[in-house]
């Protein structure tokens, strides 16, 4: 073999080597790509179960608030002297909770609207929750409020709470 034709082979194969280089690094790049693609799809479905989860927390703590409020104005101990309306004032107050609606803010407040039927008093209570975890520009705050309307009718004056 000529010494030009060993001289052409040797180009030839650097240059082989040359492009494995470049196609290996390649490959790296493009699956390094992949690998920060895929880490940044896992962050952002956990940070979006983890806001699921809150969401149906605060709702799950305005529902109980709902619950505590209505227990507020329907309470016999709540109504003085005996045969009054039920306490129904603005804002009810905070109840606190435990366990995983702990830290949840959950605000209450009441309104009432009265008619009368014939002999019978109607009341018609609108109690309002909102319950709200963190602070509102925080990527964690989430908020629910709930509304329920509550009827009592009392015949007469002075009678226990009797609908017919």
């Amino acid at each position: 073999m000529s010494h030009s034709m060993r001289a052409i082979r040797s180009t030839s194969s650097l240059r082989a080597k040359g492009f494995a280089i470049v196609a290996a690094i390649f490959l790296l790049v493009v699956i390094a790509g992949l690998g920060v693609y895929m880490l940044s799809l896992y962050s952002a479905q956990q940070t979006n179960s983890s806001q699921d989860l809150m969401g149906a927390r605060a709702y799950q703590a305005a529902k109980a608030g709902i619950e505590w409020g209505t227990y507020q104005i329907m309470s016999p101990e709540n109504t003085s002297p005996a045969g009054a309306p039920y306490v129904c004032t603005g804002v009810m107050g905070t109840p606190v909770f435990a366990g995983t609606l702990q830290g949840f803010n959950v605000s209450v407040s009441c309104s009432q609207t009265a008619t009368t039927e014939g002999a019978n008093n109607i009341r018609v209570y609108q109690v309002t929750a909102t319950a709200t975890f963190s602070t509102a520009p925080s990527p964690d705050y989430v908020e629910r409020q709930i509304a329920a309307k509550v009827a009592t009718c009392r015949t007469g004056a002075g009678a226990s709470p009797v609908c017919t």
